[in-house]
């Protein structure tokens, strides 16, 4: 029986009864992961600012439902445009049926969770700690809220996941294959791209520089200049409608929600500190202390470029509790691994905190 209940296992079942139970409660209408916004359903769609906007997941799925001309039904074309990966796969699989793509989106979620904890596993237990700790991830809330939703961190995390595997087994045209990959699903992996450029750079590692230059700066940046010479702006943006810039102060765009709603900023202080604001403070100060250390490990320069860019996320961000719980699964990725390399029991044992997130769910 162990050798069948593993964390993925257990992440997989996990995440089918969630689901499940959103759709009997939407009479089984797959649809009703999508969240469709009246205002880019209509006839004509995003003219009339009116009614529900939806969530992000409906924008990935005008992509897959036409992947020629979705640019009316998307709120920044480009911005969106860029996180391709995951409506051409979710269209792929549905074999360009509109009845049967909704529920594709849900199965290449499904897949890719499940994947990217399972490689989790094996990274943990090649470092020699317990593959249970994966859970902390595979149960991440910001990742089991983006299964629900159809949006596309499952798929782009698994990657990075797949790309820290290559790296393992010393495969650095994998690894920057894999990395591509992960950031044309969802742009926010770019920070595991800039984390792997310093390792290379540090360690002069000219194979690996190689390698992300060819496959992956290269191909990016070609998708760039496809993306402004048809929408007239880059993919490489900080949100879709109505999104900040990145702060300048650390953790302005959290204190900017009491300039909004001063009683609203302790009711997030309360989950945003312990579930984002300290372990961020914490990653900075600890990869800050090992890289001065000369300690030049990827996941050590993962930890750093993840902790120390939360600081300065932007309001758009920080003020929609949902948002930010998917943009710190970078930050939950990374500690896990820099905890296993580090074979640190007390990092380990701290980072399944995060599964109390799943609280927020209990709201669905």
């Amino acid at each position: 029986m162990s050798r069948v209940i593993r964390p993925w296992a257990v992440t997989l079942i996990f995440l089918l009864a969630y689901v499940g139970i959103i759709l009997a409660r939407h009479n089984g209408d797959p649809m009703s992961l999508v969240l469709v916004g009246s205002r880019f359903a209509g006839e004509t769609p995003g003219v009339t600012p009116v009614g529900p906007s939806g969530y992000d997941g409906q924008f990935a799925y005008y992509i897959a439902l036409d992947p020629v001309h979705p640019a009316g039904r998307l709120d920044v074309p480009a911005y969106r445009y860029q996180r391709i990966l995951y409506p051409l796969l979710a269209r792929a699989l549905s074999l360009g049926l509109p009845a049967l793509l909704p529920w594709a989106m849900l199965v290449v979620n499904l897949a890719a969770q499940a994947a990217g904890t399972a490689i989790l596993e094996a990274l943990l237990i090649d470092a020699g700690v317990s593959r249970w700790y994966a859970l902390a991830y595979g149960l991440w809330a910001g990742l089991a809220f983006a299964v629900r939703l159809d949006l596309n961190e499952p798929l782009s995390y698994g990657l990075v996941a797949a790309a820290y595997l290559a790296q393992r087994r010393n495969h650095p045209w994998w690894t920057a294959g894999w990395l591509t990959l992960a950031v044309l699903a969802k742009e926010t992996a770019l920070i595991f791209v800039v984390a792997q450029i310093a390792f290379s750079l540090f360690n002069r590692d000219r194979r690996n520089l190689a390698a992300l230059g060819l496959l992956t700066l290269a191909p990016l940046a070609a998708f760039q200049f496809y993306l402004y010479s048809r929408f007239g702006s880059l993919g490489l943006t900080t949100g879709g409608d109505m999104a900040t810039s990145f702060e300048i102060v650390p953790f302005m765009g959290v204190w900017r929600i009491g300039t909004v709603r001063p009683a609203a900023l302790l009711l997030f202080l309360v989950f945003l500190a312990p579930l984002v604001m300290l372990p961020s403070v914490w990653g900075m100060f600890t990869s800050i202390r090992r890289l001065l250390a000369r300690d030049f490990h990827p996941y050590v320069f993962a930890l750093a470029a993840n902790a120390g860019l939360i600081p300065f996320t932007p309001f758009s961000t920080f003020r929609e509790p949902l948002a930010i719980l998917r943009f710190a699964t970078g930050l939950v990725m990374a500690t896990l691994l820099f905890g296993a390399y580090r074979r640190s029991r007390r990092t380990m044992l701290y980072s399944q905190l995060w599964l109390a997130a799943l609280v927020f769910l209990v709201k669905e």
